[in-house]
C-alpha cells in the first residue's frame, strides 16, 4: 500500500479521488491528450433509444457515460442510464414494462435494470436530491445528437463525484478540462451550493483535465 493509499480510505469516494488526484499530479503532463479534431470527426459512435414516448408522463434525462458524450469525446458503454425524481419511479417503471420493456433486476444504488425486445439495455436510476427537478427540466432544453434529452453538466458532475469508480473520476477530469470557462463556473456553483466538501476535488480535476487537453475545447 503507499503512502497515499494509508492515509485516505478507500471504501469512501472521497477517499478514492484522493489517491486518483494525487497520483495524477505527480505524473500528469501538458498537452498528453488525444486530437480533437479527428475526435469530432468520428461524430457518434453508439445509437441509444429514445424512451421518450414510454416515458411520455415523467421528467427524465440521460446521466453515466451516454451523457458525458456531450461534453466530451464519445467513449463506450454497454447500456443507456436515465435518471428520474423518486418520487417518479414506480410510474417510470409502469410505462416501460407497458411499452414492452423486461425488468432484468436492481440497482443497489437506487433503480432497475431493463432489457426492451431487441436486447437493448437500460438503468433506471432514481435520486431525491433537491436538485433533480430542476436538472430534470433543464434537459428537456439540452439535447444530444441523437436528439436525447441529457443532464446539464454540473449535475452530472455531482452525480459522477458521488459514484467516484476511477472511470468516473477519469470522466469528470476529461469534461471539466474541456469545458468553458462560464460553464466552470456553473459547476463550481452547483458543487459550492450541493456538494461543497467536494468543491477542492472539483477544482483539482479541472486542472488536470486542463493539463490533459492543453489549449482544445470541446464548444
Amino acid at each position: 500500500m503507499s503512502s497515499v493509499e494509508a492515509v485516505h480510505d478507500l471504501s469512501t469516494p472521497r477517499g478514492r479521488r484522493a489517491v486518483i488526484i494525487a497520483m495524477c499530479r505527480r505524473r500528469q503532463r501538458p498537452g498528453s491528450g488525444s486530437s480533437l479534431v479527428a475526435l469530432k470527426e468520428r461524430g457518434i459512435v453508439m445509437h441509444w433509444p429514445d424512451v421518450s414516448e414510454a416515458l411520455a408522463s415523467v421528467e427524465w434525462a440521460v446521466v453515466g457515460a451516454v451523457a458525458t458524450r456531450l461534453y466530451m469525446p464519445e467513449r463506450v458503454t454497454a447500456d443507456l442510464d436515465i435518471l428520474v425524481a423518486t418520487a417518479d419511479f414506480p410510474r417510470a417503471e409502469e410505462r416501460l414494462a407497458a411499452a414492452g420493456w423486461e425488468r432484468t433486476g436492481d440497482i443497489s444504488i437506487g433503480g432497475s435494470t431493463w432489457r426492451s425486445g431487441a436486447g437493448e439495455e437500460l438503468d433506471l436510476l432514481h435520486s431525491d436530491e433537491s436538485w433533480v427537478r430542476g436538472a430534470l427540466t433543464q434537459a428537456a432544453q439540452n439535447r444530444d445528437a441523437d436528439g436525447l434529452p441529457v443532464i446539464p453538466l454540473p449535475y452530472l458532475v455531482l452525480l459522477k463525484l458521488r459514484a467516484s469508480r476511477t472511470l468516473d473520476i477519469g470522466d469528470v477530469a476529461r469534461m471539466l478540462g474541456l469545458a468553458s470557462l462560464e460553464m466552470l463556473a456553473e459547476v463550481r456553483a452547483a458543487t459550492a451550493r450541493y456538494a461543497p466538501e467536494d468543491s477542492d476535488d472539483v477544482d483539482a480535476l479541472a486542472e488536470l483535465g486542463k493539463l490533459e487537453w492543453g489549449e482544445q475545447t470541446w464548444d
